[in-house]
């Protein structure tokens, strides 16, 4: 695991220094889907060792966290970063890891509206007081505050056209790993961020990507290294004899084949990205480079031939 550590570390500064505009990590528990269970430790490291790129967590499971807690530590990071942190939220999509944590899943929302109202107190306030299901505070002094302000960007994973109507309301950014339906999502959430006046809301995509020199040797990887990620993934959820929420995750021909795993030589990458965007216009596209047990140079060639090759093209 020291050594995951130290790999993902090199791979940030990578994309640092290749003009990635951010990084994201998701938090999760009981499960070696992640070994970030504490984004905000490791996205310390990440201020240290880099300059350039923004970086966030891609979420932070509020219904977990002490808000004040969690208000100073996301004003640490901006601050640690001279403002470049973006920071990803989410009520926790795995009723199952809520549950490790003693929470009842049925409450997450209730729990994820409450963190997100004192948060936003504490970005602005000199002094907070809320009254709420969960929490209550009278006149907590405030003295840590972002770089950014109000606050940094807030940012938010959407499946529907529905949550993304009432991200774009909230004033959140989207990210949707959708494929089919991207454009529908990105329509209804282009046409709320305008009623609601705020028409510089980012729509973004993801995927998982595989660059190498050919087609052969792109697949080679993804097919060796996609298995691990499959098994991680539904780890958790077959502990307990479920299956994720959103149903089983189809293998890496079935994902490829609906266009959620990219993988090929650059020009085949450039084709493939290049439809997917101009159909659905995103603002930003979100790769996954890294998953399975895809190597150290492995994953820094991916990186390279993707900065040098596929993103001139895309601009």
């Amino acid at each position: 695991m020291e050594a995951q550590y130290a790999d993902r570390l090199r791979i940030i500064e990578a994309y640092d220094a290749a003009g990635f505009d951010s990084y994201h990590v998701a938090e999760h528990h009981g499960t070696p889907l992640g070994m970030a269970p504490s984004p905000g430790l490791f996205l310390a490291s990440v201020a240290q060792r880099t300059r350039r790129i923004r970086f966030g967590p891609l979420v932070y499971i509020l219904p977990l966290y002490h808000p004040l807690r969690l208000a100073e530590e996301i004003a640490m990071l901006d601050r640690l970063s001279n403002g470049r942190l973006n920071v990803g939220i989410g009520r926790g999509i795995s009723p199952i890891e809520s549950g490790l944590y003693g929470n009842d899943p049925a409450e997450g929302q209730a729990r994820f509206d409450e963190v997100l109202a004192v948060l936003r107190l504490a970005f602005t306030a000199e002094r907070l007081t809320y009254s709420g299901r969960y929490y209550r505070f009278e006149d907590v002094p405030i003295v840590m505050r972002p770089i950014q302000t109000p606050h940094p960007p807030l940012w938010y994973g959407v499946f529907t056209g529905e949550s993304a109507q009432r991200a774009a309301e909230r004033g959140f950014n989207v990210i949707t790993h959708s494929v089919g339906e991207a454009r529908a999502i990105r329509d209804e959430f282009r046409a709320a961020a305008a009623r609601a006046g705020k028409p510089e809301l980012a729509f973004g995509v993801g995927r998982m990507i595989v660059v190498a020199d050919t087609d052969a040797a792109a697949l080679a990887i993804a097919e060796r290294a996609f298995p691990h990620w499959y098994e991680s993934f539904h780890f958790l959820y077959h502990a307990h004899g479920r299956s994720p929420v959103f149903g089983e995750r189809p293998g890496l021909e079935g994902m490829r084949a609906n266009g959620h795993a990219i993988v090929g030589s650059p020009s085949t990458v450039i084709a493939a990205l290049s439809a997917q965007l101009q159909d659905c216009e995103a603002d930003v596209q979100l790769g996954q480079f890294v998953f399975g047990d895809m190597t150290l140079g492995e994953s820094l060639h991916s990186i390279e031939l993707f900065a040098e090759r596929v993103m001139p093209a895309l601009r």
